[in-house]
């Protein structure tokens, strides 16, 4: 393994001067610093975590808790949240909450001890806890928002409105929504936009739920949509593949009976009979931004501000006009 010295006799310098290009690159030349870095690189040289601290007041770290990783709308938020890492040489700690607010601020106070500042995704805890933990270490929010606090939003709330409004220039006057988990705040978001867009257009938003975001679920909810209901949107692609499933072994057809949509897209709603129109959710993009505005207040950057990401439909042949009887 490379050590810092090896990397100095490769750049032509001091042990010394390696050492501040690579933990306190401001106090070198430019020429120097590049140098140092490509040496570096090339021997495959790792900066230890432990001198970092002592040097610069930091540990690379950043703590990432998430809710789930049994859902896979999760998983790429979590890979943008690396690629963002990587490209800011730090590293993610990961820790999973299971939508449990004792359990998410235990892991919080645990990443504490190492990370530099934490990134907190759809957190349930109260946000009086938040505002708590903010005020303690730097913090940046996923999904949530609690006042000015730092967040990063995927903005599904519109992008359900917009989709709702498509469904409405079909001619749909009823139609069902499948709620979340009790407790989500963006599922509350979403109910929101919903209902006033329905109202003001002189529709009706019938909300079933909460409800857990499984497959289950949704054969359950399949059986009670209300008769009148022309078109059901559902939470999560989970709720919307068991309602899919539910209607057809009761022989209602999507869309002929009914039509179904859901608020983000799985890989698997693209390839079901029929395909599911659904929300396009840039979740990469939303777990880079959270760790570019996570080194933002570590740079003294305090910012409070909330990053909206797009949400935009992909209309599919799950959707059509009410069927007139």
């Amino acid at each position: 393994m490379a050590t810092l010295m090896d990397v100095a006799h490769a750049a032509g310098v001091s042990k010394a001067t390696a050492s501040r290009a690579l933990h306190r690159p401001d106090m070198v030349a430019e020429g120097t610093r590049l140098r140092v870095r490509e040496a570096a690189d090339r021997l495959g040289f790792q900066l230890n975590a432990a001198a970092r601290a002592l040097t610069t007041g930091r540990t690379g770290l950043v703590g990432l808790i998430v809710p789930t990783l049994s859902n896979p709308f999760f998983a790429p938020l979590v890979i943008g949240a690396q690629q963002a890492a990587e490209d800011t040489e730090s590293h993610l700690l990961i820790a999973v909450s299971e939508y449990d607010a004792e359990r998410e601020a235990a892991l919080a106070d645990r990443l504490s001890e190492q990370a530099d500042g934490l990134i907190m995704v759809t957190p349930v805890g109260t946000d009086a806890a938040l505002r708590e933990r903010f005020r303690r270490q730097p913090l940046v929010l996923v999904d949530r928002q609690v006042g000015r606090l730092p967040a990063v939003v995927a903005d599904t709330a519109a992008g359900l409105a917009e989709l709702l409004g498509r469904l409405l220039d079909l001619g749909h006057r009823e139609i069902a929504y499948v709620s979340g988990p009790a407790g989500s705040w963006a599922d509350a978001q979403r109910r929101a936009a919903l209902t006033a867009q329905a109202s003001e257009a002189g529709a009706h938003v019938h909300v079933l739920g909460p409800l857990p975001p499984t497959f289950d679920a949704g054969i359950e909810a399949s059986r009670s949509l209300p008769a009148a209901a022309t078109a059901v949107l559902a939470y999560n692609s989970y709720l919307a593949l068991g309602l899919l499933h539910g209607l057809g072994t009761t022989g209602r057809r999507v869309p002929e009976d009914i039509s179904l949509a859901a608020a983000d897209d799985l890989s698997t709603l693209g390839a079901t009979t029929p395909p599911v129109t659904a929300l396009d959710v840039p979740l990469q993009q939303v777990g880079r931004l959270a760790v570019t505005r996570l080194h933002e207040l570590l740079d003294g950057q305090r910012r409070t501000v909330t990053s909206r990401v797009p949400a935009a439909p992909v209309l599919r042949a799950s959707t059509a006009p009410p069927r007139v009887s």
